[in-house]
């Protein structure tokens, strides 16, 4: 089966819409340095996203949100400890690389440091020789293409040397690394957790299982660009990074089903949303499919597939909280943003969550225990 190489997907003659417009205020202090030590007892702020009205409940009442016959699509993919620190050969200088694309024969393409000293042609040792690369070129851009020599598999060889690559943003080492992945990863390949996913137990999964509603899985490669500020004074000048990603068969034929049955999609994390994005058709309708994409979503982009969307709260001027926007509304987004702040919400990636959908069922509808959290609604 042949698959385009990339898909580009803008919303070419949109209104002029600013970068700045994105912007709320966050104190430093609300940005979660570390996970809870129970992963669904994050604080889960819901938002009807055609009235604004929102709710104040934990991420573990998820299940009196959904329906039997509803359909959760989660990202299956898994971090790759892909910050390597080493030496440089010779002189012992430190040197880090992180990965961030198999080039293929054993060349990835990598950010370096330090960059001045990296150039092509320098070598750098891991572990005490266990394994070694070669900067070969600089990349457009300032990534290099380095190539890695060792014996063995290069995947175990990350699990004994490499570290974690957390965002920017947290400062604190990770006691347990599997804290930065979902339970339910598998297919190794991302620069970053997809972590709108890091809130479910092998439990709450099962719960909702049983409740009657599907449980589907894509796989969508994080890249390191979903971090990179947007630059530009028009979010339409902003340059989107292209990641990679895959919707199975029989994942698209439970999406398909679900629509056909009057289920709701809710994707689970904004790499989920641009992954089943890039691939519907224009009644909705997915297959089986492969490839890049650098879909960028923003106010005034029509949604094919999902419904309603579950994620964390993102970076000020950032593409996701303007996807979130082009969902729910920038108005209605960022007033829910700053009540998030209020009450002292946590926020970024083991920060609390959001559940953003219409239709949302009346608290104990779908429960047999209707007291599920101290719930507070507005606008409603």
């Amino acid at each position: 089966m042949g698959y385009p190489a990339i898909l580009l997907y803008r919303n070419r003659g949109a209104p002029a819409i600013k970068t700045a417009d994105f912007d709320f205020y966050l104190p430093e202090e609300l940005i979660a340095q570390t996970p809870l030590e129970r992963r669904d007892a994050s604080r889960l702020l819901v938002l009807d996203k055609n009235t604004g009205a929102r709710r104040h409940m934990h991420f573990y009442d998820l299940p009196a949100l959904l329906r039997p016959g509803d359909c959760l699509v989660l990202n299956d993919s898994r971090v790759l400890p892909a910050r390597l620190v080493g030496h440089r050969v010779p002189g012992g200088g430190a040197a880090e690389v992180l990965l961030l694309i198999d080039r293929g024969d054993k060349v990835w393409e990598c950010l370096v440091r330090p960059g001045r000293r990296l150039k092509p042609g320098a070598r750098i040792s891991f572990g005490d020789g266990a394994l070694t690369a070669e900067v070969l070129e600089v990349c457009e851009g300032g990534n290099r293409l380095v190539r890695f020599d060792y014996e063995g598999i290069f995947l175990e060889k990350l699990e004994q040397l490499g570290k974690m690559p957390l965002p920017p943003y947290i400062k604190q080492e990770l006691e347990d690394p599997e804290r930065y992945q979902t339970v339910y990863s598998r297919a190794v390949g991302s620069a970053a957790a997809p972590t709108a996913g890091l809130h479910f137990t092998r439990a709450l999964l099962e719960q909702v299982r049983e409740m009657g509603v599907k449980v589907c899985y894509v796989t969508l490669h994080v890249g390191l660009g979903t971090f990179r500020p947007v630059k530009e004074d028009e979010i339409t000048d902003h340059e989107m990074h292209a990641e990679y990603c895959m919707i199975p068969a029989e994942t698209a034929e439970t999406i398909n089903r679900t629509k056909q049955t009057g289920g709701r999609v809710i994707c689970v994390g904004t790499t989920s949303c641009r992954t089943i994005e890039s691939w519907a058709s224009e009644d909705g309708t997915l297959r089986e499919s492969a490839g890049w994409t650098n879909i960028f979503i923003y106010p005034g982009y029509r949604f094919k597939a999902l419904d309603g969307l579950i994620t964390n709260f993102h970076l000020p001027e950032s593409t996701l909280i303007m996807l979130v926007s082009a969902l729910a509304g920038r108005e209605q987004v960022l007033a829910a943003y700053q009540e998030a702040v209020e009450q002292r919400y946590r926020f970024f990636s083991f920060g609390d969550a959001m559940f953003i959908a219409s239709e949302i069922p009346k608290i104990g509808e779908n429960s047999e225990n209707p007291d599920v959290s101290t719930v507070s609604e507005e606008n409603s």
